[in-house]
């Protein structure tokens, strides 16, 4: 699973990843060069070289950092306050929704996005740790009502399973994160309805 890399444990690694990030974001990931990602990070080209060796690698760290925060919002959301389908829906959002969002709003978000078999790896662990995450949610919820999910012919991971194919759907059908949210929310309003008695 992917964990939240602490990117403040070492200070020149995380300037080279915040300038990369901005970089990328303001020319894309083509037009951009180790050059332009040694100026943002304010340091030589080789001493870049030392930590990284080219802009894909540092893209697949940027990837890591923010894959990571995604899932740890998420749980965090997931743990806190609120009903299930709040909870699940404020971790949706944060996980996803407001991520992409903020990439595909940048000039070049759409060539970055499209950049994703590069790091299919780690957005295949991020898949799963999320996945985790919602499964144990459903699971508690589950102990909470006193719901038998097998009778149903479901399980938590099988809801969580669906629940983000659904969203990987619907990111394919629908740009705007606002239509987004509410299709989301009728998603999570569905689960929900799965997790009740009766």
């Amino acid at each position: 699973m992917i964990e939240a890399e602490d990117i403040a444990a070492d200070p020149k690694r995380a300037r080279i990843l915040e300038g990369a990030m901005k970089v990328f974001l303001a020319y894309g990931f083509t037009r951009t060069t180790m050059d332009d990602i040694a100026r943002a990070a304010d340091m030589s080209r080789p001493a870049l070289y030392l930590l990284f060796k080219n802009k894909t690698d540092i893209f697949r760290a940027i990837a890591l950092m923010l894959l990571g925060r995604s899932i740890e919002q998420a749980k965090s959301e997931l743990e806190g306050g609120g009903t299930f389908a709040e909870r699940t829906m404020r971790a949706v959002d944060a996980a996803l929704i407001s991520m992409i969002g903020a990439v595909h709003a940048s000039p070049h978000g759409a060539e970055l996005l499209d950049l994703k078999s590069s790091v299919a790896d780690l957005v295949g662990c991020w898949r799963d740790g999320l996945v985790e995450h919602i499964a144990s949610a459903v699971e508690g919820e589950v102990k909470r009502n006193g719901v038998d999910l097998a009778a149903k012919g479901l399980s938590a991971r099988l809801l969580a399973d669906m629940l983000l194919d659904g969203l990987e759907g619907m990111k394919m059908r629908i740009s705007n994160p606002d239509e987004q949210r509410r299709a989301a929310a009728a998603l999570i309003r569905l689960i929900d309805l799965a997790l009740r008695k009766g």
